[in-house]
């Protein structure tokens, strides 16, 4: 028998709050559709409330050094993926911090490719100073992943810049028949992760969108305004592609390990983030929008403070219009089964567009209003304050 139960909430509650602090092992199931950085404070400061979170994160990144690895191999990107395991570790756990540290190292962007080798190697043997002090068996399982990308890395693969960690999870993505799920789950026990990560797919695609202009940009590079120019139009069309050159759209589906999750989540959240190649980009693939209509939790959405390069002109209405047009294509369901309730601070945060709170709450959003940007966050959303009342409303 399934029932739905309805009850007032306390935001933030600190008895809540409290009994998930004293046994963060047994906290709900929040769930993020994410990527980058943006949740980075947000996942640390969860971690101290609940070791059940789930982040469902974009493989399609293009630019920088992951553009150098997934033309080398054809695959997802890993770089985000890196980033948010290592915001969940636990850092009390010995071994960890060193980890943490050859994992967010780089090589000079403009080193000299033997030099650049040089140090890889040494990383390999064991000899480099970042490896050398962490603890077995963690060290001999990260040397052996370093001779795995060293035994396949093309004669002419450029290291300038290129992130350790994103380069030890090629590894382990290569050596296990081109799959992330087993190098993200040996990561996540060795460095004890607190949380689930997972690529919300785990195929080689890119993004591409149509602006309302005309013009067609294939690339997530091009797309976020980090790399390129920022939009001058607003994005009237997203979808996947196979491929750089062509753009043409293609179509995947969620494994049934995603809508699993997705389905057992207490809460899912459509966080703060570059609006469309974070957020809505975890959204394209066929299964994701059944799986969340088919969850009766609440559904939230926390849009980004500050400009965003992606969403020109958008107000808060416009994006969660956005998602749920996106969401309703794949469920076939109305805005309330995939959208609930939109959390800003009307008060202290800065919307480019604006919030729109009266189509919001006419189109059946419940918008509820907190201290959300602290003076220590200005402009940006304090990590603490966002965990405290997401987990809440669990």
């Amino acid at each position: 028998m399934r029932i739905r139960v309805t009850r007032d909430v306390t935001i933030p509650d600190p008895r809540k709050l409290e009994q998930f602090r004293r046994a963060p092992e047994l906290g709900p199931s929040v769930l993020f559709f994410s990527g980058g950085t943006a949740l980075r404070d947000t996942s640390r400061e969860l971690i101290r409330y609940t070791h059940n979170s789930i982040h469902l994160i974009t493989p399609f990144d293009s630019g920088g050094s992951s553009a150098v690895i997934r033309k080398a191999f054809a695959m997802p990107a890993v770089g985000d993926i890196r980033n948010r395991l290592m915001a969940l570790a636990d850092q009390s756990v010995k071994g960890n911090p060193e980890i943490y540290a050859l994992f967010t190292h780089r090589l000079p962007k403009d080193g000299e490719p033997d030099a650049l080798r040089g140090e890889l190697d040494a990383m390999a043997a064991g000899v480099h100073p970042l490896v050398r002090r962490i603890p077995d068996p963690m060290r001999k399982i990260i040397r052996n992943h370093f001779y795995e990308f060293l035994e396949r890395m093309p004669a002419d693969f450029d290291l300038g810049g290129a992130s350790i960690g994103n380069l030890v999870l090629t590894a382990g993505y290569l050596s296990n028949r081109r799959q992330l799920d087993p190098v993200v789950y040996l990561f996540s026990k060795l460095v004890q992760v607190c949380g689930v990560v997972r690529p919300t797919v785990n195929k080689d695609l890119h993004l591409a969108v149509r602006l309302t202009d005309g013009r067609t940009i294939v690339g997530q590079h091009l797309i976020t305004g980090k790399e390129s120019a920022p939009l001058k139009a607003a994005v009237e069309d997203i979808w996947l592609t196979s491929s750089l050159d062509s753009g043409e759209r293609v179509r995947t589906a969620i494994r049934n390990k995603v809508k699993e999750w997705i389905g057992k989540a207490d809460l899912i959240c459509y966080p703060p983030g570059s609006f469309y190649s974070s957020v809505v980009a975890n959204l394209l693939a066929d299964g994701v929008g059944r799986a969340v209509a088919a969850n009766t939790c609440p559904k939230i959405f926390v849009p980004s403070t500050g400009a965003d390069p992606e969403t020109p002109g958008m107000s808060v209405a416009d994006r969660a219009e956005v998602l749920c047009r996106h969401l309703r294509a794949d469920a076939g369901a109305g805005n309330g089964e995939v959208l609930g309730y939109v959390l800003v601070d009307a008060k202290n945060g800065r919307y480019a567009g604006g919030i729109d709170k009266k189509r919001l709450e006419e189109r059946g959003f419940t918008v509820i209003e907190a201290p959300l940007v602290t003076e220590q966050s200005a402009p940006d959303i304090d990590g603490r304050a966002l965990s405290e009342f997401l987990l809440s409303l669990c």
